[in-house]
């Protein structure tokens, strides 16, 4: 929500206009966000008695059931739109899609939009809200570690654009967030362990207490969903809590002053300098947090080399990434990506590498003065340090699987036709379970009209499944057996 006050006054050439935007956005802690007896969320739609959610398909297969009955409780009507988005698919078609529904349903002025899934979900819906008619108010559920830990903090939302991460976005912020950490008994331990390095990050150069007990706890954390999982110890629980919380509001902290990134010297930058090209360069791309994570390995490296991060910092840090199944390294993270990675991020960071590492350990340092020649002889020493790790630094479940992408139903792949689900990630995949066979089209393959022969709109509901499919009147079709994928 904002509000605006400005003024206008007559110079000699013309006119000086000034004008300062209120931002204010609200974050609650809740377990069980769609139990009947929580009623800040119906809320919010009291006055329309209507709501229109876009919610990722994993998550509406798990909870779809219990979100429409928590609706028809609060005599609120309920109109789901269920994507599939992965970071090949998080682009201008499922954005499109996503602006179809909003146009379908009505929208109207200061009527909020519900999302509900991971950050990549969020992220789409946030910049389809930021677009529809210039400014429509949004809801936030996050769902998985990364979109409860970072995508939920910042007002940052977009889109990919070629393999570039995020490179069409807005800076829109939501109406409110709600933080339900229970939504992670369901998540995948590959998610948890992704969303694990967006902590490592915020820790490593801005909190050191979170870093300490993220180092402690560790291998616990990532195989009990934090503290979520049945069985797990109330310490682990306990310890989980301190860190989310802590790490949220360290991210806020540090992104409150500089919402719209007027300031580009950002810690929590860190680990974001190569992997929004790395990330999307492998032909099944990488999850996110294993790519941020090789990126902040490499740059703890070349702090190293430079004397800003001890040898015992240095290894505790790698230590960490590769205990927990993080990626340190990549063959596809080789000197021509470092090159090109470098190129585009000086356009992003107006000239300078602004480069975040940690110095010391809990605190940051930027770094502008180094040149080609240096960061190639990093990368090799990076490199030869690595091979002494497990995997020679590489991660557990690094690339995006079906529970990233959507692009198996069931556990299947759409297909219908191989088992490899790498091969149907790898090109665009026509979703049978989708109404009126519209592809997926996620992979940015131009989608062709079966009676016409003619490239589709891509258009109506493609790249995401439309709003009536798989599933009808909120009610889950066939389960995922508990798997949260976004």
């Amino acid at each position: 929500m904002s509000d605006m006050s400005a003024k206008v006054e007559e110079t000699k050439a013309g006119f000086h206009v000034e004008g300062y935007e209120k931002i204010e956005y609200d974050f609650s802690f809740v377990d069980g966000v769609f139990d009947k007896e929580h009623k800040d969320l119906a809320k919010l739609f009291e006055r329309w008695q209507r709501c229109l959610a876009v919610m990722d398909v994993n998550i509406f297969n798990v909870y779809g059931k219990q979100m429409q009955e928590y609706f028809d409780h609060h005599g609120i009507e309920l109109k789901i739109h269920k994507t599939m988005i992965g970071e090949k698919a998080k682009s201008i078609e499922t954005y499109l899609s996503i602006v179809d529904s909003m146009n379908d349903f009505g929208i109207i002025r200061k009527e909020p939009v519900l999302v509900v899934g991971g950050g990549l979900v969020t992220d789409v819906v946030g910049f389809a809200c930021a677009s529809y008619r210039r400014n429509t108010n949004y809801v936030r559920i996050p769902t998985t570690v990364i979109g409860l830990i970072d995508a939920s903090v910042s007002i940052k939302v977009a889109v990919n654009y070629g393999n570039y991460k995020n490179r069409l976005g807005a800076y829109h912020a939501p109406m409110h967030t709600f933080l339900d950490f229970s939504f992670l008994r369901t998540l995948p331990v590959a998610q948890t362990r992704n969303g694990f390095a967006e902590l490592i990050k915020i820790s490593s150069c801005a909190h050191l207490p979170t870093f300490d007990l993220l180092d402690k706890y560790s291998e616990d954390l990532v195989n009990t969903a934090f503290g979520r999982a049945d069985g797990a110890k109330p310490e682990v629980k306990e310890a989980a809590d301190k860190i989310n919380r802590a790490g949220i509001h360290e991210m806020l902290k540090l992104e409150t002053p500089n919402l719209h990134e007027i300031g580009l010297d950002r810690v929590i930058a860190y680990g974001h300098t190569w992997s929004p090209l790395h990330e999307l360069v492998p032909e099944v791309p990488l999850r996110h947090g294993h790519a941020i994570s090789i990126d902040m390995a490499y740059s703890a490296t070349l702090a190293n080399h430079r004397g800003l991060l001890s040898d015992e910092e240095h290894k505790r840090l790698l230590d960490l990434f590769s205990r927990v199944g993080l990626s340190i390294d990549h063959p596809d993270f080789n000197e021509d990506i470092l090159d090109k990675g470098t190129k585009a991020i000086l356009k992003t960071r107006d000239g300078k590498l602004r480069l975040a590492v940690p110095h010391p350990l809990g605190s940051c340092e930027f770094v502008n003065d180094v040149g080609n020649e240096e960061l190639m002889t990093v990368l090799h020493k990076h490199k030869q340090f690595v091979k002494n790790y497990p995997r020679e630094g590489a991660g557990l479940e690094a690339s995006v699987d079906a529970s990233d992408t959507g692009y198996t139903m069931n556990q299947a792949p759409v297909e219908g036709n191989s088992g490899d689900v790498s091969a149907s990630l790898k090109k665009a995949v026509i979703n049978d379970d989708a109404s009126n066979g519209q592809a997926n089209g996620g992979l940015g393959a131009t989608n062709i009209d079966g009676k016409t022969g003619e490239p589709k709109h891509a258009l109506k509901h493609a790249a995401g499944v439309d709003s009536d499919s798989v599933a009808t009147n909120g009610h889950a079709a066939n389960g995922t057996n508990g798997v949260n994928g976004h």
